[in-house]
């Protein structure tokens, strides 16, 4: 069986330039740079100015057309800088999907950040997501965000799929079982079962590599909006528990608002479903920093 991150096409440098150069002639002669390389997209820097971002998959065509139709609408909106597609490249020359261009948004994925720097972060994403939590359901829909298409919080469909990924992870001894991990996983019993409202527009792929952050370490931009929907808060607020030390995660509270215990419990697990995947990712990968950001983002929301 295939990997998550398993890819249906992977476009090399050269044929990126060849597309680019016939599509958008402004950009001729075209410099390039792979800097990233998702389960989604292989992702191009150009110029010196713009990110390019083409799909993997056919999926991720899909997700693409989602961030065209709302992040020009979305960006003047929010607290913190995100993508906005100016160039929207088409299928040619044998490679099979849409791809789109973006001016650049200085920063990087963080690595290993030191906690007292992570919290402070804390009010700019606080009110990022307030913010974004807080946009109308149909103006979102209008702008062609879906219903959460596969259930990310369908307990009964994820949670085994989580076990399994532990077990994995314990077999090549990235994790080591614990009481931490076990009493993480009876409290998940709490929410078994129910059902949840989806009515919030979210980002959908909040995680360590999906922001950025400037010299200092201080969050400036959210990343890949393809996974944007109609769905439940806590799969966002899953990173405030992957990334943010305990005391940073109440000043996030005391802005962005309480939440309901049920909600608490929703965004550990997604934090830990998400972060569990990123370390057998970064292990597959041989990436080393990944592996130990994902280890520790596990440790932190179950500790």
């Amino acid at each position: 069986m295939c990997a998550d991150w398993t890819p249906e096409v992977v476009i090399s440098s050269p044929k990126a330039i060849q597309l680019i150069e016939k599509q958008f002639l402004d950009l001729h002669p075209v410099s390039i740079q792979q800097i990233g390389e998702g389960f989604d997209n292989t992702v191009f820097e150009v110029n010196d100015t713009y990110i390019f971002r083409f799909p993997r998959k056919q999926i991720a065509e899909d997700l693409l057309k989602i961030e065209k139709g709302l992040l020009p609408k979305l960006a003047k909106q929010m607290p913190i800088s995100i993508p906005t597609p100016i160039m929207f490249g088409q299928p040619d020359l044998g490679y099979p999907w849409l791809y789109l261009g973006y001016p650049f948004i200085k920063g990087d994925v963080p690595g290993e950040v030191q906690n007292h720097v992570r919290a402070e972060s804390v009010t700019l994403i606080a009110e990022f997501l307030k913010k974004l939590h807080s946009i109308p359901k149909d103006w979102a829909q209008q702008c062609g965000v879906p219903l959460d298409p596969i259930e990310r919080l369908n307990i009964a469909r994820r949670k085994p799929k989580l076990l399994k990924n532990l077990e994995k992870a314990y077999e090549i001894g990235l994790l080591s079982k614990d009481e931490n991990m076990s009493s993480f996983l009876q409290e998940i019993e709490k929410v078994e079962g129910k059902e949840f409202e989806r009515g919030t527009l979210v980002h959908g792929d909040l995680h360590i590599r999906n922001v950025l952050v400037d010299e200092d370490g201080i969050l400036n931009g959210i990343i890949d909006w393809g996974d944007t929907h109609i769905g439940h808060p806590a799969i966002d607020l899953a990173f405030v528990y992957t990334f943010f030390p305990k005391h940073a995660r109440e000043t996030f509270f005391s802005i962005y608002g309480e939440v309901h215990e049920h909600t608490h419990i929703l965004a550990r697990f997604f934090g830990v479903y998400v972060s569990v995947i990123q370390l057998l990712y970064g292990h597959d990968l041989q990436d080393h920093t990944l592996v130990q950001v994902a280890g520790d983002a596990i440790e932190r929301v179950i500790d």
